[in-house]
C-alpha cells in the first residue's frame, strides 16, 4: 500500500496518508476540518520486492553500477585474443598434416 502526500488549500497543514491504492483521496482535512484538501502528486518510491529469489543486489544505485563498469577489465581485448588463439590454432594444424603427409616420387 503507498502513502500518499496531502496538503490543505485552506490552512497550509500537509501531512502523509498510507492508503490502498483503491481508496479515494481524503477531502476533510484533519486540523481545519473544512473540505479542502488535495492529494499531491508525488515523486513516489521504487517497487522493492522482498522474499526467496529476490536479492539486494538486483537493485544496486546507478553510481554503484558506473563504479563497477570502471573496475571491470575490457571484454573486448579478451574476444580478440581468443580469436587470434583459435586462428593460430588452425594454422598449426594444417602445418602439421603437412609435415606428416608422405612426399610423392616422381
Amino acid at each position: 500500500m503507498p502513502t500518499y502526500d496531502y496538503r490543505c488549500d485552506a490552512c497550509e497543514h500537509a501531512f502523509e496518508q498510507f492508503q490502498s491504492m483503491s481508496a479515494s483521496p481524503m477531502r476533510k482535512c484533519p486540523e481545519c476540518g473544512k473540505l479542502k484538501l488535495k492529494r499531491l502528486i508525488g515523486t513516489g518510491a521504487g517497487v522493492i520486492f522482498k522474499g526467496s529469489g529476490f536479492y539486494e543486489t538486483d537493485y544496486r544505485s546507478d553510481s554503484y553500477k558506473k563504479a563497477e563498469e570502471k573496475d571491470k577489465p575490457k571484454t573486448e581485448s579478451k574476444s580478440e585474443s581468443k580469436s587470434e588463439k583459435k586462428a593460430e590454432k588452425k594454422t598449426e594444424k594444417k602445418a602439421d598434416t603437412s609435415k606428416n603427409e608422405p612426399k610423392k616420387k616422381a
